[in-house]
């Protein structure tokens, strides 16, 4: 053996590594403690202090009702509006945080009472939100779809998660010791609850009940994801439980408080999955465009039209991706197929049914009503109403260039040349008509007669072709008419 092996049994590289990982050890232990100082939020926590603001936010009534309504109507001027900022103060202002929270804080304690109160004035305030906001819309003169009111129609993915961090923030700075206000002032413009239920009297007072139904699916995404982030947060700190002097009545509360977190929980998840399928869909349809359509190079005068992309997402397997171009160029049969093949290599785009909706194949009341969607839709994000009858002007525009390319007019003509032999020539164009109640469009053509055909002639071969073109195209509304 060696002299180092005989004096201390143990050699210069063993002593080298247990330095190291009595250094690792050491760096570890620094670690933690580090992450748990940033971290730890236990100990700075004033549970009863927490508890006692809570519930003094609880009631509703009083001086609550009145702010409640006066922020309701603001956030209604707003997004009549588009203001950001008059909603903005709105949601600053509004009542509708504390019945959340106290419901989020009671199913975390058990404490029935409170969860109670909270459930009833909840109720309260959310049916007069509601009613307020429809009589305001109703009443009110202006009513246009602003972007604001549209963004709150239909919720995505984004909206479950700022709902659950913002709740989540919320319940930590009110649990802190010294509350911190701006933190507060943040997760109510964030969540933004007042908003949704604005529309859902929007929708209501202008018949679209549809425009309801999302913006009342948003609140309620809201207010669930706040409730669960606030009883997640309460059951964390370990907020003491309340307790009841009958011990069946304690565990009966107990129960019902863990049966209706549970309950809450399932729809929070159902509806957490069921966005987050709809948001993956989306992102893959966009791919999908990305790839084909939005790259495809018209030869003439087709364009594909971005805004009026309709993608549907539904879980029972009727999801659809319709996309609309217009001009009078077709794309062919064999591209849509291969976009047919390459949809299919899209994992959640397997089942959903591919639209191709195309100008030469519309008929004139079609594409008008296509321009009347593309105004509406563009409309809320346009500054000025110039600007809005720009963009209406342009297109219409550029469906009167392209009218005479909507039905097969070359054979038409060719074949009224084989038929008429007193046919000299033969236009067509759209010609708009009103009577000052309605605004139509009808479809003329304009027949010249060869010299010397004689007026009773004429009057026949006019009325024959009339009633070949209405057979021929399937359109009680033709017009012929004379020129010189």
């Amino acid at each position: 053996m060696s002299e180092n092996q005989l004096e201390g049994g143990a050699t210069p590289g063993q002593d080298t590594g247990d330095e190291v990982k009595k250094d690792f050890k050491g760096l570890i232990g620094s670690v933690r403690k580090f992450l748990s100082d940033l971290l730890e939020i236990r100990s700075n926590t004033d549970a009863a202090a927490t508890k006692e603001s809570i519930i003094a936010d609880i009631p509703f009534k009083g001086h609550t009702s009145w702010i409640l309504v006066c922020s309701i109507f603001i956030a209604s001027i707003g997004l009549n509006a588009n203001s950001t900022a008059v909603v903005i103060g709105a949601m600053l202002i509004s009542p509708l945080m504390g019945p959340i929270l106290g419901m989020g804080m009671s199913l975390a304690i058990n404490d029935i009472d409170t969860l109670r109160r909270s459930l009833k004035n909840f109720t309260v305030m959310v049916v007069l939100s509601v009613i307020t906001a429809f009589l305001f819309f109703y009443l009110f003169p202006l009513r246009d779809e602003s972007s604001e009111l549209l963004a709150r129609t239909k919720p995505d993915i984004r909206d479950v998660l700022i709902a659950f961090f913002g709740g989540l923030a919320l319940v930590i700075a009110r649990a802190k010791k010294g509350t911190i206000a701006s933190v507060i002032f943040g997760v109510a413009i964030a969540t933004a609850l007042m908003p949704p239920l604005c529309t859902v009297g929007f929708g209501l007072a202008i018949g679209k009940p549809w425009y309801a139904a999302g913006a009342m699916y948003l609140f309620t995404i809201n207010t669930i994801f706040i409730g669960l982030a606030t009883f997640l947060v309460i059951k964390f700190l370990r907020f003491p439980m309340v307790r009841y002097a009958n011990s069946h009545r304690r565990r009966l509360i107990a129960r019902l408080a863990s049966i209706t977190g549970i309950l809450v929980m399932i729809p929070a998840g159902f509806t957490f999955y069921q966005v987050f399928q709809e948001s993956l869909f989306k992102k893959q349809a966009q791919e999908f465009l990305r790839d084909t359509i939005e790259v495809y190079q018209f030869d003439g005068a087709g364009r594909y039209v971005d805004n009026l992309t309709k993608i549907e997402y539904a879980d029972d397997g009727t999801s659809l991706i319709e996309v609309v171009c217009m001009g009078d160029e077709l794309i062919p049969e064999n591209v849509i197929n291969t976009w047919r093949t390459q949809k299919n290599q899209y994992s959640r785009l397997k089942d959903a049914e591919l639209h191709i909706i195309q100008g030469g194949k519309d008929d004139s009341e079609e594409k008008f009503t296509y321009v009347s969607e593309l105004y509406e839709k563009n409309k809320a994000e346009l500054l000025n109403k110039d600007e809005q009858i720009r963009l209406l002007e342009a297109e219409v525009a550029s469906l009167t260039m392209n009218a005479g390319k909507q039905i097969p007019f070359q054979a038409i003509s060719a074949e009224a040349k084989a038929n008429y032999e007193n046919l000299a020539g033969l236009g067509f164009s759209y010609q708009i008509q009103t009577d000052f109640n309605k605004l139509d469009t009808v479809p003329v053509f304009q027949v010249k007669w060869k010299n010397g055909v004689s007026n009773n002639q004429k009057e026949a071969d006019a009325k024959k072709m009339l009633g070949w073109l209405k057979l021929r195209l399937q359109d009680s509304t033709l017009v012929v008419k004379e020129v010189e």
